[in-house]
């Protein structure tokens, strides 16, 4: 069971959009060689003012290229990289899996899944009204945050778009993402 990888991005300083790349290096307890959010402590400003010295649990941004297909519909035009995504994938159902996840990416690299990412105002600042898109209401009324997934990078390796994705689920009973 698995995917493959669609696109790559980095970018090395703030800004909402990645560029795309012919490969990035995931780097073990780090997440992405030369990108703004990696780290082994938080790097995303708003979680720095909170306080700088916790752990970053959001290394690496991963987002399924099917979500841009569904915003297409409703109007919007969104490319790989486009969301502030490091990986962009394709065939895997990433908000479905559970905390803890190991997912391979290429020969090497492997990436554990931490958590939802929370979709940010910049969303509708780069397209008006597309972050109605990507957070919805469950059949409880719960919110839905569909703006991929983070992770932290647990072995090394060089990622490039149309490598392969292998997911390992962790061991039961399986604990739902939630915001990180």
């Amino acid at each position: 069971m698995g995917g493959t990888i669609a696109a790559v991005s980095s970018n090395g300083t703030y800004s909402f959009s990645k560029p795309n790349r012919e490969s990035i290096t995931l780097l073990a307890g780090f997440g992405v060689e030369g990108d703004v959010h990696g780290g082994a402590t938080v790097k995303h400003r708003f979680r720095m003012r909170k306080d700088p010295a916790q752990p970053n649990l959001r290394q690496v941004h991963l987002l399924h290229e099917e979500l841009f297909e569904e915003v297409r519909r409703a109007g919007f035009e969104v490319a790989a990289g486009e969301l502030g995504e490091n990986v962009t994938t394709r065939g895997i159902d990433l908000l479905a899996l559970p905390r803890g996840t190991r997912l391979r990416l290429g020969e090497t690299a492997l990436v554990e899944v931490t958590g939802l990412r929370n979709p940010c105002a910049q969303i509708d600042g780069f397209r008006k009204g597309l972050m109605k898109q990507v957070v919805g209401r469950d059949e409880h009324g719960r919110p839905r945050f569909r703006s991929g997934i983070m992770g932290i990078v647990v072995t090394d390796g060089v990622v490039h778009p149309g490598d392969p994705v292998d997911i390992g689920l962790p061991a039961g009973p399986h604990q739902e993402l939630d915001i990180v």
